[in-house]
């Protein structure tokens, strides 16, 4: 797990950015090395002063992953259901950035573009995270192929807090919340992250992050009737918490 930021300040003028890269893999036992985790997320953001707590703002920020993900990564066939630039989305914002003091800021935009890409030709075929699927004719031959982007237009708010609870211990949470003007605006896209790190000593540290994720556009392959077969494809509420001892130095 790799965390950068790069922030500059002068006069009336702010520019923030983040870099958060992680890949993780496990192996237990005899069992086959599963991916734990994988992410790509870039997020510039720009202000103008408008008054003593209020920014005139724009986001650009770009999420993705390195490496496929499959279905059931024990299966004797894996099913690919994610990869490199599959999906990665595209955010671009306009809005008023407020910023209280040096722990919070909160950017609320009328006007954002989210972008879907989906470059997999498969999962695009598939319909895979929200993209238009593939078209077929009576007999099953392809007649349209899935289209690759989806472009959706929004309320977005975009939020941070960070702060040292203690010594060597830093509590950091950010939320995203997107809610799509035209296609079911009441269903509110979450993007939840908290991070608790506590330095050990001079170079070792420990961690605690929980990421939680709520896209109608996101199928989860769920098994219903018991069988422990996937056989159907549902909108659930994805959780993940990971614990992580690790080197660190700050520059």
């Amino acid at each position: 797990m790799l965390n950068m930021f790069a922030n500059y300040k002068k006069d009336k003028v702010t520019w923030d950015n983040t870099l958060d890269l992680a890949y993780g893999l496990i192996q237990q036992g005899d069992g086959p090395v599963v991916k734990t985790d994988d992410r790509i997320e870039l997020n510039s953001k720009y202000g103008r002063k408008a008054s003593k707590k209020w920014y005139y703002s724009g986001l650009v920020s770009f999420r993705s992953q390195f490496a496929p993900g499959y279905a059931d990564p024990k299966a004797a066939t894996l099913v690919r259901i994610s990869d490199l630039f599959s999906p990665a989305y595209v955010m671009a914002s306009i809005g008023m950035d407020y910023k209280p003091n040096k722990k919070f800021t909160a950017l609320i935009s009328p006007i954002t573009n989210k972008t879907t890409i989906v470059l997999d030709q498969t999962l695009a075929n598939a319909g895979a995270f929200g993209v238009t699927a593939a078209e077929y004719d009576d007999l099953g031959v392809l007649t349209s192929e899935g289209q690759n982007v989806r472009f959706e237009a929004g309320a977005f708010i975009k939020a941070a807090y960070k702060t040292d609870i203690m010594k060597n211990v830093n509590f950091q949470t950010k939320i995203d919340l997107f809610a799509n003007y035209i296609d079911n605006p009441g269903n509110i896209d979450i993007n939840w992250e908290t991070l608790l790190a506590m330095k050990v000593n001079k170079y070792i540290t420990t961690s605690i992050s929980t990421h939680l994720i709520y896209d109608d556009d996101i199928k989860v392959g769920v098994d219903t009737d018991g069988d422990d077969i996937i056989d159907a494809q549902r909108v659930r509420t994805q959780f993940k918490q990971v614990l992580a001892v690790g080197f660190s130095y700050k520059f």
